[in-house]
């Protein structure tokens, strides 16, 4: 006989008043955005993390969580239609506004992001590289909460296994699972988050521009990378050649680009030392 652990019955609304809900993973969006902003703000008010490098202030910080909002929510959106649900989007065009019904892409939110830093640095005093260097070590924060939602909601599970922490999820079926949403929240945010501001604090990361934005960048892409051979694919999509997901297929680059941007940072720096 399998072992598995009972799911817990969580309902993935936390309030109801009248046609108006309040859902676990809208309060995770919002607790990512609110506490990773409140611990940005932190990080660029410590001036010993930073040597001579320019960073924003914290009032700057302020005007950038609109941009950050809009990147992650635009973004997300976006990435989810042309990533993973294309076909649908495409014939029914007007379900892309119903963002209550779910479908966000991390890989589409984290271009969203990029561009909304890209935008908003332009002609300030401090560089592109150094607003995504704090992003990255607080983006971690958000990820968790998300992935914790998507547990609560039963949804993104993982493949069937005998492991003995597997669940039943309420959509995955009769079959025990992988819990691959809590391999992500532990990997892609609490462990990312550790590493990230350890190298900050301790190894002045930050005095790098780009050095944290890349570690997260190949931090994230290799989890993800491991998490998927638990995770089950899109039911829309499934495996594509050779047993690969559409997750992998958007995490790889990820790692390459990420190890780029660590070893271009790190010779600048011995450059400009020189």
């Amino acid at each position: 006989m399998t072992f598995s652990i009972p799911f817990p019955a969580i309902d993935p609304v936390l309030l109801q008043l009248g046609p108006f809900a309040i859902r676990w993973y809208a309060l995770a969006y919002v607790a990512g955005l609110l506490i990773g902003w409140r611990y940005a703000r932190h990080l660029a008010e410590k001036s010993g993390l930073w040597g001579d490098v320019p960073r924003p202030t914290a009032l700057q910080l302020d005007d950038f969580l609109l941009w950050a909002t809009l990147g992650v929510i635009l973004g997300g959106r976006v990435g989810y239609v042309l990533f993973y649900n294309f076909e649908h989007y495409l014939k029914n065009p007007s379900d892309i506004l119903l963002v209550w019904q779910g479908g966000m892409a991390f890989h589409g939110g984290f271009l969203g992001v990029a561009i909304a830093m890209l935008a908003y640095s332009r002609g300030k005093t401090f560089s592109f590289l150094t607003l995504t260097d704090i992003v990255s070590a607080v983006v971690t924060i958000g990820i968790f909460f998300g992935r914790i939602a998507n547990f609560i909601n039963g949804e993104l599970f993982g493949r069937i296994t005998d492991v003995p922490w597997a669940f039943v999820f309420p959509f995955g079926g009769p079959e025990p699972r992988h819990p691959s949403q809590l391999y992500e929240a532990a990997l892609e945010g609490a462990l990312l988050f550790v590493v990230l501001n350890w190298l900050i604090h301790r190894r002045a990361a930050f005095q790098t521009p780009g050095l944290t934005t890349g570690l997260f960048v190949a931090g994230y892409g290799a989890a993800r990378l491991f998490v998927e051979m638990f995770r089950m694919p899109d039911a829309h999509i499934g495996f594509l050649a050779g047993g690969v997901t559409m997750g992998m297929v958007l995490s790889l680059p990820m790692v390459v680009a990420g190890l780029v941007l660590v070893f271009w940072s790190t010779r600048r720096k011995v450059s400009d030392a020189r």
